[in-house]
């Protein structure tokens, strides 16, 4: 007997033989109905994985004039092939769709965040939308991985140039790019990497912006340097090749160790909050791995980004990058980056929010739109998670331990997800054939999606409510609302709190949506609606009982932040962490989950790979880890004066498609270049102090 016959037999047996319980599993789990063609999906040109970069020595190098003219010749910097590593980053010529280009211009972002300050490694948002993608480089990088067709294929190298697996497999040794230097001049090393390792993810006390903590590499994992431009990983499994996924963005992008040393407890005798909050907005010329250093924060209004005169990449002539000055953040909304971008005055956006589509896509297809706008698979994905910890993260009072009691009941769950009508929610956001009903588990629009795979159990109100009744909830008081048993959390009506980012029209519409569509259920759900930093940091402090989410990396690539799929160790699961034992309290199906999990990672077969993820799928869904909401593809809007844009770039797969277009190759053709820059001319000035220099 398949899957699906157990289940109904099961069913039948717990319900007995009434009517009523005929009609309560009348709505069999199934699988997932196809989704509607979208013929607006860009196609992706695959090329082979070295055919991107390489690192190499060039026989002369190049820079803006007005960098020679004012700052190298005036002794303000060194000449560039000092300013250089011994071989730089050099990326290919034939990889660049409109190939080497020219310096000037500008592009003009648009965010809805706020920037909390510069320390990234310590938990400090920039404000989302790209600037901290423009800041800080990581040891490897995933996001142009996306026109590389294989399951298999490795990150690629960054400030890790090479790497090399111990004939073991339990021991890989990276070499650092050699002779690179911070924006300021400041030589990076070693000592950079295990800062960040050292006194950041591994110091209980600090939590990294993305949630890194040594489980994403690996339960058990070390790292140590063996000189200056050469560290050594220590793995407690063979060949666990994934983890060089999770040393890319965002979780092992090294801070600049000589000057967040200064604010530190272990070396400057200060608090973890004076470390975390010792470099705001105001603290200008942070130094910096990436192609921008930020020279100007005027609150409320604009952030601005200089190029990095130190910047470490070139292309095949020898011109280092970036090609672009200035990167320029308007601090305004998410709904109104897509209407700037659309409209002219903003250059670039990820158009991910379905209420903007239909009016997105009229502007963009009259003649004289300054932007071009291409969609990507559906690779957007809402989950409703439920806080599965019963052990006391959070600290939860005798309502919300009595909710993640009901959470951990999987015919609760099943309720739950009976009860969402998804044609309705993907609906409410916009009409058309761009959302798609989405039960869960991985994205339909990563390689490793299988359709046979992935269990839905269909809408039906009634046979909801008929398992809201075997679990124990009954409208004991007759106002609408399902009440606790007798004894649990005093009988009250269940009360659960649904933490949502404001940030985003979307959560808050879904979430609205869901509220509504609860209450259908007999469940009082509540709303705790807060900006996109507070709802991650009360995310991580386990201070919710439902929670509203777009999907993460792992559900869209599966090869990045692999270990976020399950409860792998005591901080990877974004919905069930350690409670106050520093265990995780796991269920069966979730222990299975991370047994697929863990074989995926260590795995270097293919095909077994693609098994494992079918046997995620199927356990993932047909358990209801996470409960899917609504689907729907993403779009890139930039503006058409700008080349280099690789075509079918998705907005988010690997990464953000600020990465996705690798911005550093991004230019203007001389005669289509316009006056945007602010401080023309202009490059950083010393750390900590204001502005940048003439």
């Amino acid at each position: 007997m398949n899957i699906f016959g157990r289940m109904k037999t099961a069913a039948a047996l717990l319900f007995g033989v009434s009517a009523f319980a005929i009609q309560a599993v009348a709505s069999e789990p199934t699988i997932v109905p196809e989704q509607p063609p979208f013929p607006a999906q860009g196609k992706i040109n695959y090329v082979p994985r070295d055919s991107i970069l390489e690192f190499k020595a060039q026989s002369e190098y190049r820079e803006p004039e007005w960098v020679t003219e004012k700052f190298v010749k005036t002794g303000k910097l060194p000449p560039l092939a000092e300013r250089l590593p011994k071989k730089p980053m050099v990326f290919k010529t034939g990889n660049m769709p409109d190939g080497i280009g020219v310096y000037g211009d500008t592009m003009r972002h648009v965010i809805g965040g706020r920037p909390e300050g510069w320390n990234y490694s310590a938990g400090q948002t920039q404000g989302w939308g790209g600037i901290d993608i423009a800041m800080f480089e990581c040891l490897t990088r995933t996001a142009p991985l996306f026109q590389v067709d294989a399951q298999d294929v490795e990150p690629l190298p960054n400030l890790a140039q090479s790497w090399e697996w111990s004939e073991d497999g339990h021991t890989l040794t990276m070499k650092l790019i050699e002779g690179a230097k911070w924006s300021d001049g400041d030589p990076f090393d070693a000592d950079d990497v295990m800062f960040y390792w050292d006194d950041n993810v591994v110091d209980p006390n600090v939590s990294p912006l993305n949630g890194a903590t040594p489980e994403t590499f690996g339960e058990g994992t070390t790292l140590k340097a063996i000189d200056k431009y050469t560290i050594k990983w220590t793995f407690k499994d063979a060949f666990p090749r994934q983890h060089l996924y999770a040393m890319a963005y965002g979780t092992f992008c090294p801070g600049p160790s000589h000057i967040l040393k200064t604010k530190h407890p272990k070396y400057a005798g200060t608090t973890y909050d004076e470390y975390k909050n010792g470099f705001p907005p105001e603290y200008l010329n942070m130094p910096v791995m990436g192609a921008w250093v930020p020279i100007e924060y005027r609150s409320d209004d604009v952030i601005v980004l200089r190029r990095n005169p130190y910047y470490w990449k070139v292309d095949e002539e020898g011109n280092q990058l970036p090609y672009l000055n200035e990167l320029h953040y308007k601090l305004s909304t998410w709904a109104d980056r897509d209407v700037q971008a659309i409209a002219g005055s903003g250059d670039i956006s990820n158009l991910e929010q379905p209420e903007n589509f239909v009016e997105s896509l009229k502007r963009a297809a009259q003649e004289t739109a300054p932007a071009r706008l291409a969609f990507g698979a559906r690779l957007i994905g809402y989950n409703l998670r439920m806080n599965f910890s019963a052990n006391g993260w959070g600290e939860p009072d005798e309502r919300a331990q009595a909710v993640r009691e009901l959470n951990r009941n999987v015919d609760f769950r099943k309720a739950v997800t009976m009860a969402i009508d998804r044609k309705k929610l993907g609906e409410s956001l916009v009409k058309g054939p761009f959302t798609a009903i989405y039960p869960g588990g991985i994205s339909s629009g990563t390689s490793f999606y299988d359709r046979a795979s992935t269990v839905y159990y269909p809408f039906d109100l009634e046979g909801a409510k008929a398992l809201l009744e075997k679990v124990g909830l009954k409208d004991t008081d007759g106002n609408g609302a399902v009440n606790f048993p007798a004894g649990t959390a005093g009988g009250s009506d269940v009360q659960i709190v649904l933490l949502v980012n404001s940030d985003y029209s979307t959560d808050r519409n879904l979430a609205e949506g869901l509220v509504g569509q609860m209450e259908q259920l007999g469940l009082k759900v509540v709303l705790n609606t807060i900006d996109g930093a507070k709802r991650d940091a009360t995310q991580y402090a386990g201070r919710f009982d439902w929670l509203v989410r777009r999907n993460e990396q792992e559900q869209t690539s599966v090869v990045q932040n692999t270990t976020q799929l399950a409860p792998t160790g005591p901080r990877t699961s974004w919905h069930h962490r350690a409670g106050t034992d520093s265990t995780v309290d796991l269920m069966p199906f979730e222990q299975e989950l991370v047994d697929v999990v863990n074989k995926f990672i260590s795995s270097n077969d293919n095909d077994e790979r693609a098994d494992l993820m079918k046997q995620y799928q199927k356990v993932s869904t047909t358990n209801l880890d996470t409960i899917g909401l609504t689907e729907y593809p993403g779009a890139l809007i930039i503006n058409k004066r700008f080349s280099n844009i690789p075509e079918g770039a998705p907005i988010f797969m690997f990464n953000w498609a600020e990465d996705t277009i690798i911005r550093e190759r991004v230019f203007v053709a001389a005669d289509k270049q316009g006056d945007y820059e602010l401080f023309p001319e202009q490059l950083p000035g010393k750390p900590g102090e204001g502005g940048p220099i003439n």
